[in-house]
């Protein structure tokens, strides 16, 4: 089976690669499944969890790749990581204001459920984009020769991507089944968030050297994005509990369980 991977060309390799950090994905957000009964309380604290987890991933997964490649590209790295981060969260914050108005004019209340649905699923979907990208890199750049690029460290990332993916796609799905989603539903739009993996490792493997110069402000961009979701929606959400105290904790555990994650696979 390796074997037969090994002879592959770099753009199959980086797409078989992309779709079993999907299959993670879904395995992830099949945890809505764990669950007979909603208690708003047990759901809290989860999305405190989920929190933790989105700040960790904006940094350890994004933010800190993206300072890495745009340092070995000889940018001003503080400068494209800035820009990015600002631009990804701007984008949230004009949509948040775009969907709120047109809604007045239509002259409904404020959906508050939907908008932090559509927010979150647009976040992660966002955050699984450069990450697609950087797996279709890694096989593109085995094919073109690049200094440093070998099979087993593409491997490897791959490998490291899709273990992380795991708690993402709870990520997306535990929220989803707070806000009154039915399991099945939520788990559909927690997988779908990574289904843009695949495609984008096609993409990645293909421009390899343009997409490289992309990556540290799309890798930004998407933190920037989901650092956003965390604090303007989900932990002011997730501390309404009264147990304020055990939610932040809870928060501080999801920092922790991806961080851990992060720094070990990487």
């Amino acid at each position: 089976m390796f074997k037969f991977f090994l002879e592959l060309s770099p753009i199959w390799q980086a797409f078989i690669a992309a779709l079993f950090t999907w299959a993670i994905t879904m395995l992830g957000a099949s945890f809505v499944f764990f669950f007979k009964d909603v208690k708003k309380s047990i759901m809290n604290l989860l999305l405190g969890f989920s929190s933790g987890i989105m700040i960790a991933a904006s940094f350890w997964s994004l933010i800190s790749p993206a300072i890495e490649i745009a340092n070995n590209l000889k940018m001003i790295s503080w400068l494209v990581v800035a820009c990015g981060f600002l631009c990804g969260g701007g984008l949230l914050f004009l949509g948040d204001k775009i969907y709120s108005v047109c809604l007045k004019r239509q002259g409904k209340l404020e959906n508050g459920k939907m908008k932090r649905v559509l927010m979150l699923i647009f976040s992660i979907t966002l955050h699984n984009i450069p990450e697609g990208l950087v797996i279709g890199v890694a096989f593109g750049s085995v094919a073109f020769g690049i200094d440093g690029a070998s099979l087993i460290s593409a491997i490897s990332l791959a490998l490291g991507i899709g273990l992380q993916n795991f708690p993402e796609g709870s990520c997306v799905s535990l929220p989803l089944r707070r806000e009154g989603f039915s399991r099945f539903k939520a788990f559909f739009f927690g997988q779908l968030s990574g289904i843009v993996e695949p495609i984008a490792a096609i993409l990645g493997a293909l421009l390899v050297i343009k997409v490289q110069l992309l990556l540290p402000f799309l890798l930004s961009f998407a933190a920037g994005a989901m650092i956003y979701v965390a604090v303007c929606e989900l932990i002011p959400e997730s501390q309404a509990d009264k147990r304020k105290n055990l939610v932040t904790f809870f928060t501080l555990l999801g920092f922790v369980v991806m961080m851990i994650l992060d720094v070990a696979l990487s």
